[in-house]
């Protein structure tokens, strides 16, 4: 997908994309700490820290007590203080870093959801200034980050919306949904976490891509799409309840991904 051509999303059906280790390969969290640390936002060890947490969280989900509380309380608190500003001018680092990571078999999905007509959304706990810029920059309709309030222009360290993880993606497309007048029933989501399972259920096609453990011993006995990216065994793709389409569009991607990675091998 070198080139985009402008097609106006309509109907009912958006599709849902998780990003870290779903949209792109890798952590988000630890490309934003970087720069936010070079801009004087973030200590090293609270940039190790949260590095360290953010994979752990991602990888194993929330393990009991209030670890999602914890997360939501560091990432307020990096940029409690500062400028918005400053956050939006971290893009001019970030977003490159992060378009590198983008996976060839996203990329060729994101197309085929945009063929059909349907809106496609970036869904992350990552912050709004964040993921809104690089869902545009990927011929996307929007991105879904967890919004921090700003008064006189800098963040005051609390939410002004759902912290974007967990049901609070749920919460965030949900009044999406009913703004836009999508039928979530007709809508799909692709996540490799069980993290994003509330997401997943709350869909009338949700796919697994590059599942954890726990993720794909759900979505295999519900009968879900598990999709393999970028890996040199053959992707994993089952019939789902929902429908076949999801298949098609699953496979379809996998096949051209596969292809363009090949070739980069």
């Amino acid at each position: 997908m070198t080139e985009l051509t402008h097609i106006a999303p309509h109907g009912p059906a958006a599709a849902f994309f998780d990003l870290d280790r779903t949209l792109i390969s890798g952590s988000s969290a630890f490309v934003f700490g970087v720069a936010a640390w070079r801009a004087d936002m973030m200590k090293g060890g609270q940039l190790v820290r949260d590095g360290l947490g953010a994979l752990g969280f991602k990888l194993f989900g929330d393990l009991g007590g209030n670890g999602a509380e914890r997360v939501r309380e560091r990432i307020l608190g990096a940029v409690q203080g500062s400028e918005q500003a400053v956050l939006l001018s971290l893009n001019e680092t970030v977003l490159p870093k992060l378009l590198e990571r983008v996976r060839p078999e996203s990329k060729e999905l994101i197309e085929k959801h945009r063929e059909r007509g349907h809106a496609t959304y970036i869904v992350s706990a990552s912050p709004k200034e964040l993921v809104g810029p690089l869902a545009l920059a990927l011929g996307m309709t929007d991105g879904i980050g967890t919004v921090s309030k700003v008064v006189d222009g800098r963040y005051t360290g609390d939410l002004d919306g759902p912290f974007c993880y967990g049901p609070g993606k749920v919460e965030a497309i949900a009044s999406l949904a009913r703004w836009e007048g999508f039928d979530l029933q007709q809508c799909y989501a692709y996540s490799d976490s069980i993290s994003d399972l509330p997401m997943l259920e709350a869909v009338g096609h949700p796919v697994a891509v590059n599942p954890d453990t726990k993720l794909e011993r759900i979505a295999t006995r519900r009968s879900w799409p598990v999709v393999i990216f970028n890996r040199r065994t053959k992707a994993v793709i089952r019939r789902t309840t929902a429908g076949v389409g999801t298949v098609a569009l699953a496979a379809g991607s996998f096949s051209a991904g596969w292809k363009l990675s090949a070739r980069r091998r």
